[in-house]
């Protein structure tokens, strides 16, 4: 069941087969969320991390006037509230837009990690600093880019890190998200989002229907993103 969240770690670094029996050894259980379903609340006290193994996942912040910004993303194999090992608690709702299955291990089994497997430690860390580097780009997204460059960026990254976890098919992916919820991740309204995604379309860079996003010429759309993977830290070396 943990078979994309090793495949994510081994894809930057090496796990020995003793820290991958430690990751395996912390699951507790495995829940269901369904789609739209809360994950995590804001403020609540925590006492375990959770690992997303199906589905799309999603850390959104709620605003008084009942409109939404989602500020990341995250695809089977990442943690999705590691940092609440440290902070007890998040600042923002962890969500369910499609339904979901999640491992869940508790902090204190993750202490026991701290203290036991130094490496493992160091890989989850930079897991965490990762996670900053790709909020950090969402920022620029949504401070500089236009529409079109930011919805062309999401996808080039999406296509990046499905495919380290083996969910690309060639240049297409499974994406069960609404236009409503693509349009809260780069801050554009609904019918905005609707017709970017046809100019994408029309110039014969991408096709989004049907959850299904297909990718028709990856490198001229990595142009109009002004896409650097610089960010994604893909290369490996032992932490």
């Amino acid at each position: 069941m943990l078979d994309a969240h090793l495949k994510k770690l081994r894809a930057r670094d090496d796990i020995s087969a003793a820290e991958e029996q430690a990751i395996r050894a912390g699951v507790r259980e495995v829940i269901k969320v369904p789609a739209d379903g809360l994950v995590v609340r804001a403020n609540q006290p925590l006492e375990v991390c959770t690992i997303l193994l199906s589905g799309i996942a999603a850390r959104q912040k709620d605003m008084p006037d009942g409109k939404r910004q989602i500020t990341e993303i995250h695809v089977p194999g990442d943690f999705t509230d590691l940092h609440s090992f440290t902070l007890k608690r998040l600042d923002h709702d962890v969500v369910a837009l499609s339904a979901c299955s999640f491992a869940v291990l508790p902090h204190k089994y993750l202490e026991q990690i701290t203290e036991t497997q130094p490496h493992l430690t160091r890989v989850y860390w930079f897991g965490t600093n990762m996670d900053a580097a790709i909020h950090r780009e969402w920022v620029v997204s949504l401070g500089t880019r236009s529409a079109l460059a930011r919805m062309a960026h999401l996808f080039c990254e999406l296509h990046i890190r499905l495919g380290i976890v083996d969910l690309t098919r060639g240049d297409s992916f499974d994406l069960p998200i609404t236009q409503q919820e693509l349009a809260e991740m780069i801050g554009i309204t609904p019918v905005h989002a609707n017709r970017t995604l046809q100019e994408l379309r029309k110039n014969g860079w991408l096709e989004f229907a049907g959850a299904l996003a297909t990718i028709k010429d990856l490198e001229a759309l990595k142009r109009a993103a002004e896409f650097d993977p610089a960010y994604l830290y893909l290369e490996r070396g032992r932490r």
